[in-house]
């Protein structure tokens, strides 16, 4: 898009005012292929292109977008966001300078230039990997989808930015039955990556792991309930603490003074062991981008460091109102949403403890090996999570799986809780939704949290 139509659009959005104004242009490609019960149900080719303006004025924020990038329809939604500006304000927009910034994206096989016999291939060697595992997996299905998305950001500070990004989202179930019962297993592979991704993270691999989960909670016996001690396996368990601990530091939820983190900036909220980080910078995650949809730079903050709240997660809006630092963290689903905070790679940062001591010192707990879905709300920190695949943990050993499992509790409550910190730190993909969904990681090592509350389908005894 011409730098002179940007200049107009953002004219245009201040011509009655406001502190800011920028343009958000995006051209995105889709493939999406489904392949189940052996064969390939659909293969669908997207293309999605547009533009939204945005202006600020004080707390309001004004937007508008337009699925055509025509000059005429640009400064059209740019005249429609400039209404919001009421204050009698005015600034002076700097001039466009394009900027480059470090990169965070490899790519060594480009997506647009692998042909789709390649992608179907990687595919049917997971269902293929998946079937052969146990006669008791009676269905697969593999979900392959990959992106290529490309961003323009212009701004009244004078930045221009440009980039594009490659993603691949995999995902392969497997449904196992037996034993009276059945259990689909899940495992997702995603990176912003080139085809490339699968040499590193083979899908025989997540066949394989997706097929052992099914297979293992056949066996599963009715999970009892009550106050106990929890053992979370390292990986995606840290989806836990995205929801519970995660979107209560999002800092629009801070400036309207709602949650469990509000004023307690510099305070004890955790335990000592407790350090917890969001990190945009990582290289190929899911959660990653070279900048956020603002222009800010992604990087590394820690927001609760041993047990101390230090920082919150801001995008532009919420940085000018709480007076902090812009974290990277504003982004948005696509041109038709105007960015808010939000997490990115987000991780319990590893400790020093032995997943297997960690295990062998819990007498009798609940060993959570993979969660499920989740809610939070933010502003009371309650969670309620289901446990997907769970163990019993009887005398120090993991035991019998259990289904039916939930965790409930407090945000506050379960991160002064948690007692003991492996050093087996890692990651698993998601899809975070606020409104709006986002790309992101979670991560933690192995954790323990004493006496959480445990909802279950049997009691206790």
């Amino acid at each position: 898009m011409p730098d002179e139509i940007l200049k107009k659009a953002i004219a245009t959005a201040l011509k009655r005012g406001g502190d800011f104004a920028d343009v958000f242009v995006e051209n995105r490609i889709t493939r999406n292929l489904l392949l189940e019960e052996g064969k390939f149900k659909s293969a669908v080719f997207g293309l999605t292109r547009g533009a939204g303006v945005r202006v600020i004025d004080g707390d309001k924020t004004g937007y508008a977008y337009s699925d055509e990038l025509t000059e005429e329809k640009i400064l059209r939604a740019a005249e429609v966001a400039s209404y919001i500006a009421t204050s009698g304000r005015k600034i002076q927009p700097a001039g466009l300078r394009e900027q480059k910034r470090p990169s965070f994206i490899t790519v060594k096989i480009p997506l647009q230039e692998v042909v789709d016999a390649r992608r179907m291939e990687i595919m049917k060697r997971a269902h293929e990997a998946a079937l052969s595992y146990d006669p008791r997996i009676k269905m697969a299905s593999v979900d392959y989808y990959d992106e290529i998305r490309d961003r323009l950001i212009a701004n009244s500070e004078g930045v221009l930015l440009r980039s594009s990004l490659p993603l691949i989202f995999f995902i392969i179930q497997t449904l196992a039955v037996g034993n009276n019962t059945s259990h689909l297993g899940r495992e997702r592979l995603s990176r912003h990556s080139g085809i490339e991704m699968f040499e590193e993270l083979p899908p025989e691999k997540a066949a394989r792991e997706a097929a052992r989960e099914a297979v293992a909670m056949l066996e599963a016996r009715e999970a009892p309930a009550g106050k106990m001690d929890v053992v979370i396996q390292n990986g995606w368990g840290g989806v836990l603490v995205h929801e519970a601990v995660g979107h209560p530091l999002e800092a629009d939820n801070i400036s309207r003074q709602t949650g469990a983190f509000v004023g307690k900036l510099g305070q004890k909220v955790a335990a000592d062991i407790f350090t917890m980080v969001d990190d945009g910078s990582l290289p190929n995650f899911r959660g990653t981008t070279d900048f956020d949809d603002e222009g800010t730079q992604m990087k590394r903050n820690v927001l609760i460091e041993n047990g101390v709240l230090v920082k919150y997660l801001t995008d532009i809006l919420s940085a000018r109102q709480l007076k902090m630092e812009r974290t990277g963290n504003g982004r948005r689903e696509s041109f038709r949403y105007y960015p808010i905070p939000r997490m990115t790679n987000t991780f319990i940062e590893k400790g020093k403890d032995k997943p297997e001591d960690i295990v062998a010192s819990t007498r009798n707990g609940l060993y959570v090996q993979s969660l499920s879905g989740g809610s939070v709300n933010p502003t009371t920190g309650v969670f309620n999570f289901t446990c997907r695949e769970a163990y019993l943990i009887e005398n120090g050993q993991k035991t019998v799986p259990v289904r039916g499992a939930t965790l409930i509790g407090n945000c506050l409550d379960i991160i002064t809780r948690i007692d003991a910190v492996g050093n087996d730190l890692d990651f698993g993909p998601g899809i975070c939704g606020k409104g709006q969904s986002a790309e992101v990681t979670a991560g933690q090592p192995t954790v323990r949290i004493r006496g959480i509350t445990v909802g279950g389908t049997k009691q206790r005894g």
